[in-house]
């Protein structure tokens, strides 16, 4: 059965047609579509031309929004050809976070199984020590929409910053080998998560991942971990086919809670840093296979 359509003929000299769905049900229904329909294309209507007469104002024009990326540009090439060598050659240690205050909260978002219907909650906020806490509460209850097979993880994931032309800025520490976090934890399992920005959109929930396992206590507990000793993961599945991490393309370091244990949880954070450990020597810990 096909749809009747009802023009509606807008005073300001626009004219709109849309597709009443409930026009060939009965009489009633098709007055109350069309007077509903009318509502809307005299708002819609107003506010598009009240829009267009205050466009020009506030839109920036494609010639404006083009040598903006091209200084941001400029600034990134000069930064990252300004002495790169000098910077590592004598610098064996770099923070890449610190708490400082409540404003570096806003470089870290919280993701919990909600995104898949789960009910695992989390926040971010001050713990009484002055500083980061990641807390919450795990649950493993699996949502009821016949494809979901398992649930429960709460992730700490930090904020990607973007560049020219809506780029994401990646971080070169191929000059590093090693990984610290300084935290107080739980006592629960955890996994230190490092994103980095890859060449393919299908390898874009790729992470390299590694084990920490937290002291309970009022301990605060240093966690020095090699890059060599990352491995490769998608979607919480390991890969059969692992490689290194890239060190030159990083974006972000991150914390996740999936220990399948319900309960609550809570884990201070002080510091990310990075340094170069000359007494390390392997390259990859894990076995490379190579396919034919």
């Amino acid at each position: 059965m096909s749809q009747i359509s009802a023009r509606i003929f807008i005073p300001s000299q626009v004219s709109q047609s849309f597709p009443c769905p409930m026009a060939f049900v009965r009489h009633r229904p098709f007055i109350y579509c069309v007077r509903c329909f009318s509502n809307r294309a005299l708002s819609a209507a107003n506010s598009e031309m009240h829009s267009r007469a205050y466009s020009t104002d506030k839109k920036e024009t494609v010639s404006g929004v083009i040598a903006k990326n091209l200084r941001l540009m400029k600034e990134e090439l000069i930064t990252k050809f300004k002495s790169p060598v000098l910077d590592t050659m004598f610098d064996r240690t770099r923070v890449m976070w610190q708490y400082q205050g409540p404003e570096s909260l806003e470089k870290f978002k919280v993701v919990t199984d909600e995104i898949i219907g789960g009910t695992s909650t989390a926040e971010l906020g001050t713990s009484p020590n002055n500083k980061l806490l990641f807390s919450g509460n795990l649950s493993t209850d699996v949502p009821r929409d016949g494809e979901t097979v398992r649930s429960g993880f709460c992730t700490l994931q930090m904020i990607p910053t973007y560049g020219s032309f809506n780029r994401r800025v990646e971080h070169d520490i191929s000059a590093f080998n090693t990984l610290h976090l300084r935290l107080k934890g739980d006592g629960r399992a955890y996994m230190v998560n490092i994103h980095t920005n890859s060449y393919f959109s299908l390898n874009h929930d790729d992470i390299w991942s590694y084990f920490l396992f937290t002291r309970g206590g009022p301990y605060w507990q240093t966690v020095s971990i090699p890059f060599t000793k990352f491995f490769l993961s998608s979607q919480g599945r390991v890969q059969d086919r692992q490689s290194p991490v890239d060190l030159d393309r990083v974006i972000g370091v991150g914390l996740t809670l999936a220990d399948m244990v319900n309960g609550e949880f809570s884990l201070q954070l002080d510091s990310i840093s990075l340094s170069y450990d000359a007494t390390q020597s392997e390259e990859f810990v894990y076995e490379a296979y190579k396919h034919y």
